[in-house]
């Protein structure tokens, strides 16, 4: 049977699939180190299960509105008031089964075959992806260690021209931690609303930030700037909800309407059960997404000084999100049992047999001098797994 070219262009996620490897070595006894998984260790907060219990006692097992329950839409349009200032319509939101659904509906409403979207890199894996599955073309807009992994707008301005639908933005990033603060995005943004062209502003880690940081949405910088964006957000890394599956897209209604029309001919709506615990999640307290912040500000630091303590090895120090992404370019050109380190892929390989550590290789993000590690995993991990990590390297 022939699959279509569509599917055949499209590459698995590297993060998924170096988890699964992960734990498939695990089911065999193999005693490994995972540092793959974008997800936090913390458990989804107590008052967020019991409410998903609740409805499920009550009934509330049915189909909703495709786009999420109005008493959903309603507590994301509270949070986002409260946090930011920012004011929704029902109309202007919808609820799909995570942030990945909401990009991907976006996405596939907003480009047509031939149009351009500009993806700053490193970047989330599944953006070029996503936009190819569209036939729209990711152009890539590197960025620097060097610079803080941010976008210089000059660079920006070059890479625009008249086939140029959308720039997308993530900060805190995946996989670099690097954000920005409200002078740099207004300079980035401008170069954006100047030539006309959406903004897709992916804001899921939006909570986890250090060192006393404070984020800004895209939407927050003017009206005008409000009306060219769409902000994409969830509960998954916020309120440890990765499995309950719920992300939503605030923005130009029209687009909400394309959004929630692909959505009722695809995946219809999302969980019934997981959105009223994502109410909870919401409107409940946040003492302990700051204790929590707190705890991953703690493994960043540890680990940012473990990795640039190796030799060969350079570590940015991430102002957000749970992820570091070295430099390990350093090993490249080294051999064991015969074979040579010539890559992100072999530097992985090497790593996951002879330290048994799972990390994810940096071509996945665009940048193959890298690797980008979670450090969503308890200190005994991080420890065991630094220690492991130095061994196997100074035996290169």
């Amino acid at each position: 049977m022939k699959l279509s070219t569509r599917a055949r262009r499209l590459k698995p996620s590297a993060t998924l699939t170096i988890t699964a490897k992960a734990k498939e070595l695990k089911s065999q006894g193999v005693d490994v180190i995972g540092f793959g998984a974008g997800e936090p260790d913390f458990d989804s907060p107590e008052h967020v299960k019991e409410e998903a219990i609740k409805a499920i006692r009550e009934g509330l097992t049915k189909y909703t509105a495709v786009g999420g329950i109005d008493e959903l839409k309603d507590s994301i349009i509270g949070r986002l008031r409260e946090d930011h200032g920012l004011e929704y319509e029902r109309s202007e939101i919808i609820v799909s089964i995570g942030a990945k659904h909401s990009l991907y509906n976006l996405i596939q409403v907003l480009v047509d075959s031939g149009d351009e979207v500009i993806v700053p890199a490193p970047y989330w894996v599944s953006y070029p992806e996503q936009i190819t599955l569209a036939e729209g073309t990711p152009v890539i807009l590197e960025t620097s260690e060097e610079n803080g992994f941010k976008i210089d707008p000059n660079e920006l301005k070059k890479h625009i021209n008249s086939s140029t639908k959308a720039l997308i933005l993530n900060y805190p990033s995946n996989p670099t931690g690097a954000t920005y603060n409200e002078e740099e995005l207004r300079a980035i943004v401008q170069v954006a609303m100047d030539a006309g062209i959406v903004i897709i502003s992916d804001e899921i880690y939006e909570k986890i930030l250090y060192n006393g940081l404070k984020h800004t949405p895209v939407a927050a910088l003017g009206e005008d700037i409000k009306k060219s964006t769409i902000l994409v957000n969830g509960v998954s890394k916020t309120y440890s909800m990765t499995g309950w599956r719920i992300g939503y897209a605030a923005g130009d209604k029209e687009v909400i309407s394309a959004m929630s029309k692909l959505q009722g001919q695809s995946t219809s709506n999302p969980t019934s059960i997981a959105q009223w615990a994502a109410i909870a999640a919401f409107s409940g307290p946040h003492d302990e997404i700051v204790r929590r912040t707190g705890e991953f500000e703690e493994r960043k630091n540890y680990i940012v000084e473990r990795l640039n303590r190796i030799p060969g090895i350079s570590c940015f120090s991430p102002q957000g999100a749970f992820y570091v992404f070295p430099n390990v370019s350093g090993y490249y050109g080294k051999e064991y049992d015969g074979k040579m380190i010539k890559d992100s892929l072999d530097f992985t390989e090497y790593i996951l047999v002879e330290a048994k550590v799972a990390v994810v290789p940096g071509v996945a993000f665009g940048s193959d001098d890298h690797v980008r590690i979670s450090y969503a995993t308890s200190m005994d991990d991080i420890v065991k797994g630094m220690d492991r990590m130095e061994e196997a390297l100074g035996r290169l």
